[in-house]
């Protein structure tokens, strides 16, 4: 046990949880032996507590750094700032040129709001939405952050937690009488969103990710955006996830259907701390009808390092290398369970890719993966969200090191071995299940 895993056991006695986000748990990981704590990250490595250095490929910051961490341009321009100044009593006027920008790469929309996490921007976006519909009613599609707005969905419809639609998210100290005020509709179902729609005249807000698992199917988006039109709701498109990882904004542009409302969050700021809650002015405006503030939206660090992490996209068109890096990760894991003879399938974005073996032993083989890579020097598990710095050589390096891990999976999964033989501690956990 290194230092990593000794300083998490302590965390757990002073952090409930022990972190503050459920993925960077070590348990959702490598149960006992996950590092837990970095001490230096630069391009895709990082260094443990212990010093030992590690190749990143797997969720790169859980996918905020898409320029790799520690990006040159972004860290000087951030410097500079500390040098300034980052808080004051007037307004930083690097939030006026942020939004700006993000309404020059899209048109539809005209205005921002500013914040620092996902969670705010889901509920920022969520807040105007309902202020500009006048109802209490929002249709959710995906994972939309923490809030009690959104855990409100996993209210059963008894007293017991059964009715869940989206397990391992348990609403306890959500207030119970907010029982139906969120209603949740499945990815590329259009007739089960219409039903929803039709049989609930208070719905005034749809809210969606684009795409994550897989996309849309033909005419869905499209449809989702003329059923909003005709009944006069809200249309928010989530993009903390999916902007900038496809196109240079967000990823409703490769699509051609245009939101109300978006939100950009984990990529825009390259690791600093920034999202945005974009719309048109007939819906953003409603903001005024109610009270959204914050001291530290206005601290000027997450919109000095959107405006850089921008630049640097736009010169070296960012969007493009990572779609074509993880596009070259999935095919090569499509081809290995082919070549293996294993029920291998990839899903998501090709930044953010992704692969599962359809067995009942699948955590278990996960936990394996995650152990013997470690023990290479590369995080590894079933994803790779892909940054700039993932190289051919880089992506060479890793699949080098995990074609015999996955090979010994093979086994297992044939039945010529036993994978509880092998690891060295508890099996993973599982995480939750989305929508999407």
């Amino acid at each position: 046990m290194g230092k990593g895993q000794e300083l998490y056991k302590k965390a757990k006695t002073l952090i409930p949880g022990g972190t503050m986000l459920l993925s960077k748990r070590p348990e959702m990981f490598l149960p006992e032996q996950w590092p837990a704590y970095f001490q230096k990250a630069k391009g895709c490595k990082v260094w443990d507590l212990d010093g030992n250095e590690f190749l990143d490929m797997f969720i790169m910051g859980i996918g905020t750094n898409s320029l790799g961490y520690g990006h040159p341009k972004v860290d000087e321009a951030v410097q500079a700032t500390v040098a300034k100044g980052n808080m004051s009593t007037f307004n930083c006027p690097e939030e006026v040129a942020l939004a700006e920008k993000l309404v020059e790469l899209h048109p539809w929309g005209d205005m921002c709001r500013f914040a620092r996490s996902g969670g705010e921007a889901n509920s920022i976006a969520i807040r105007i939405a309902r202020a500009a519909s006048g109802k209490d009613k929002v249709a959710i599609c995906g994972y939309h952050g923490w809030h009690d707005w959104y855990l409100s969905a996993n209210l059963a419809q008894d007293n017991g937690l059964d009715g869940h639609l989206l397990p391992g998210l348990d609403p306890a100290g959500v207030p119970r009488h907010l029982q139906g005020s969120v209603i949740p509709f499945n990815y590329n179902d259009l007739e089960e969103l219409r039903t929803i729609v039709e049989n609930n005249p208070d719905l005034g807000v749809v809210k969606m990710e684009v795409s994550r698992n897989f996309g849309p199917a033909e005419g869905y988006l499209e449809g989702v955006r003329e059923l909003c039109d005709r009944h006069n709701l809200v249309l928010i498109f989530d993009e903390c996830t999916s902007g900038f990882r496809e196109t240079y904004g967000g990823l409703h542009k490769k699509y051609g259907v245009e939101p109300d409302m978006c939100m950009f969050g984990k990529a825009l700021g390259n690791g600093y701390g920034i999202t945005a809650v974009f719309g048109k002015r007939s819906v953003m405006e409603a903001a005024q009808k109610t009270f959204i503030s914050s001291t530290f939206w206005t601290e000027r660090i997450g919109p000095t390092a959107a405006l850089a992490t921008l630049e640097v996209m736009n010169e070296i068109k960012s969007w493009e290398i990572i779609t074509t890096q993880g596009q070259k990760i999935t095919k090569k894991w499509q081809e290995l369970g082919q070549s293996l003879d294993i029920p291998l399938s990839t899903c998501g974005l090709p930044a953010l890719t992704s692969f599962s073996i359809a067995s009942e032993d699948w955590l278990k083989y996960r936990t394996f993966i995650t152990q013997e890579m470690l023990q290479k020097g590369i995080l590894a598990g079933h994803s790779v969200y892909v940054c700039t710095e993932h190289t051919d050589e880089v992506i060479d390096q890793y699949f080098e090191a995990f074609i015999p891990v996955l090979t010994k999976v093979a086994d297992f999964y044939k039945g010529a071995d036993d994978v509880d033989k092998y690891l060295s501690g508890p099996v993973c956990h599982g995480g939750f299940k989305r929508l999407n």
